[in-house]
């Protein structure tokens, strides 16, 4: 059965290979993509959704909902690992934007037109539901699930000494959300970080003659030139492709529940995500966590994916 979702990004290399798959995977109908800041400021993200719908023309266009500024956003992106405009420096054209309704506005439409049959799929910061759960509070019994991407539970963070970038970027509103009454799912960095790609990646991407081939050999070059130049890695992660595996092969992942929350005040814990795992717990459980995951399966299930976006295109 064919799984209504809404995907809520910051592209991002990393979020424009996972909506490479999602376009193209029978198995998931995108009824919005919605912009958020996060690797790039709110506009630019706004621009990447577009840009990225526009170059790769699926049969079935989704929504497109505008990011909004964030009021409590760190002051940080992630532009140092995916260009300049957040796309490997792509540069596509700037489209047409001016008539795009802002992304909270987006998800609380779908959400009444399906009520309790659309999964939030969310691979940046949690500002647009923050702010929708705050402004209609009406929506939330109507999401069937809400999947993150981002926290941790013991790994080290990606952005701070112990945070992971998009608790961190906007970690009142991870706060909001994962305290919410929804039915939530974490795919930490304690397992996307484990499914790290080589350079062999490239001879697995369809042909550059295709659209999502061309995307996907620009996008992923300069991943691979960054993270040598800049971390000194040879190996990159696909967390968000990761993440919407999570959603299409839940099977492939191990889930335990746990209770949750997010710390907003520390000088030096600010987005870590802390779970109570005491022997006498007394935080209500509040979500489930993947803790363990088929590599190899899931790592495979993503080159599949990609590939089979260019056949498509």
């Amino acid at each position: 059965m064919t799984r209504k979702i809404i995907i809520d990004c910051d592209p991002g290399i990393d979020d424009a290979a996972a909506l490479c798959i999602a376009l193209f995977d029978p198995r998931v109908e995108v009824l919005a993509i919605t912009a958020t800041a996060g690797t790039v400021d709110s506009d630019q993200a706004t621009c990447n959704v577009t840009s990225i719908l526009q170059h790769l023309d699926p049969s079935r266009y989704p929504r497109i909902g505008k990011a909004s500024v964030p009021d409590d956003a760190a002051v940080i992106d992630d532009r140092h690992l995916n260009g300049p405009d957040g796309l490997g420096g792509c540069h596509f054209q700037d489209s047409a934007r001016q008539h795009l309704l802002p992304s909270g506005k987006v998800i609380a439409e779908l959400l009444r037109q399906h009520p309790g049959q659309v999964t939030i799929v969310c691979l940046g910061p949690l500002t647009n539901l923050s702010k929708l759960f705050q402004r209609d509070p009406g929506v939330v019994p109507l999401i069937d699930k809400i999947v993150i991407s981002g926290g941790s539970v013991s790994h080290p963070g990606n952005v701070t000494a112990a945070a992971e970038f998009n608790m961190y970027f906007d970690a009142l509103a991870s706060r909001d959300v994962l305290a919410s009454a929804t039915t939530k799912s974490m795919v930490p960095l304690d397992v996307t970080d484990a499914l790290r790609f080589g350079v062999d990646l490239l001879e697995r991407l369809p042909s550059k003659n295709t659209r999502a081939g061309d995307l996907l050999h620009r996008i992923f070059s300069y991943a691979f030139r960054a993270a040598h130049q800049q971390l000194g890695r040879e190996l990159i992660p696909l967390r968000d492709a990761a993440t919407l595996m999570a959603v299409i092969e839940p099977d492939l992942f191990t889930w335990r529940n746990m209770a949750g929350r997010v710390e907003t005040k520390g000088e030096l814990t600010r987005g870590v995500t802390v779970f109570d795992q005491r022997m006498r717990r007394e935080w209500p459980l509040n979500m489930e966590v993947a803790v363990g995951v088929d590599e190899e399966a899931v790592k495979e299930m993503v080159l599949r994916g990609l590939k089979y976006a260019g056949q498509e295109t």
